[in-house]
Order: structure tokens, then C-alpha cells, then sequence
């Protein structure tokens, strides 16, 4: 009985957390994967991180690397413990290929702001941009669904890029570490997600409509 009363409360954590069918593999997959690249060292960290005089020489895939590599052990918790997070509110609102394409594009549009919009910024590394688009994307999507109860996480979301930037004009430098945060890649990658959610959500209508229609 205790045995099976533990297998349910597991079951159920699991569900919570959208870790169930399988999902839990991929969340894995992605921490272990980010393990090993820090473990990997500052040599790896120098190829992989967003260098503006590398990517200017020509090293472009830097603007997508530098989202997987991070400073220090304390970078990469803080990182982790952020992506459960995402991943417990929002793992199941798109496929596996659609959280692909938003990674891929929201680190895109990262590297490109930084690079046009931030030339003070010579480095950067760490995936909390593109934690940010993903709370943007799933806030989208569950908006035009009206499940209005993510107004919550939408507001708190916008409150949070507004406290970054007010702190940043007025010359506040907050830290991760000893690591300086890049409040502007936030507020990127939340700019970046917001848009790739409307396009899914619009291809979703138009594919629903249409489907109607036959």
C-alpha cells in the first residue's frame, strides 16, 4: 500500500512538472548536455561564447553557441533551476520540433540585438535569454487561449524586464556570481518569443480554419 501510494504521488509530481510521457528524458538530456559543456572547461567556453571580435572575424556561430555554455557552476544552477521552471509551466503547449524552432530562432535574434543594439557588450554567455523567450512564447499561447490565469506570469514577466531596464539606465549592475547580467538579452529573447509565439498561434488559427472550412 505504501509502496503504491509513493507511485502515485511520483506519478503525479511528474505530471506537475511535465515530466510524463517521456518528457522527462529530454529535460535531462538538456541539463546533462549542459553539464558537459561546462565540465568541458574555459577552453570550450572561449570557442563557444558570444565574442563580438570573434563573431566580427566571421565566427558566426557564436551567436548561437554562447546560449550553451556557461560562466561557473553557480551560472549554470541558476540557469538550470530556471528552465524547470519553464519547462513545468510550459512543456506541453508546443511539439518537440516547434520548442526546437523557438530555441534555434529566439537565440538567433539574441546574438543579432546584442550585436546590433549592444556594441558595448563583448561577451556573453548562458541561456537565460532564451528562458525568457520561452516564458514570452508560452505566455502567448496561453493568452490567445484565454487561459487567463497566465496574465499572472505575463505581467510578472513584463514587470521583470521593466525593473532590468529602469535598473540599467539608472546604472544598477546586476550580478549572477560574478558573472554580469545582460538584462538587454532578456529583454531580446522575451521580445524574440513573443513574436515567434504570435506566428505559431496565427498558423495554428489559419490551420484550424481551414480545417473547418473542408
Amino acid at each position: 500500500m505504501l509502496r503504491k501510494s509513493y507511485a502515485i504521488h511520483v506519478t503525479n509530481l511528474s505530471a506537475s512538472l511535465q515530466c510524463s510521457e517521456g518528457r522527462w528524458v529530454w529535460l535531462l538530456g538538456i541539463l546533462g548536455l549542459g553539464a558537459l559543456v561546462l565540465g568541458l572547461g574555459d577552453s570550450t567556453l572561449s570557442v563557444l561564447r558570444y565574442d563580438r571580435t570573434g563573431i566580427g572575424a566571421g565566427q558566426w556561430w557564436r551567436l548561437l553557441s554562447a546560449h550553451a555554455v556557461h560562466a561557473d557552476v553557480h551560472h549554470f544552477v541558476l540557469n538550470a533551476l530556471g528552465l524547470v521552471l519553464v519547462w513545468a509551466l510550459f512543456a506541453r503547449e508546443y511539439r518537440a520540433f516547434e520548442w526546437c524552432l523557438i530555441v534555434v530562432l529566439s537565440a538567433l535574434g539574441i546574438g543579432l540585438g546584442l550585436w546590433q543594439f549592444d556594441p558595448q557588450v563583448q561577451w556573453y554567455v548562458g541561456a537565460s535569454g532564451v528562458l525568457h523567450a520561452a516564458m514570452a512564447v508560452g505566455s502567448v499561447k496561453r493568452l490567445v487561449e484565454r487561459q487567463w490565469d497566465r496574465w499572472i506570469l505575463a505581467v510578472f514577466l513584463m514587470g521583470k524586464l521593466a525593473l532590468e531596464q529602469y535598473a540599467q539606465v539608472h546604472g544598477s549592475k546586476p550580478l549572477s556570481g560574478a558573472v554580469p547580467v545582460i538584462v538587454d538579452a532578456h529583454l531580446y529573447g522575451a521580445v524574440t518569443g513573443a513574436l515567434i509565439g504570435a506566428a505559431l498561434c496565427a498558423r495554428l488559427a489559419i490551420i484550424r480554419k481551414i480545417s473547418h472550412e473542408r
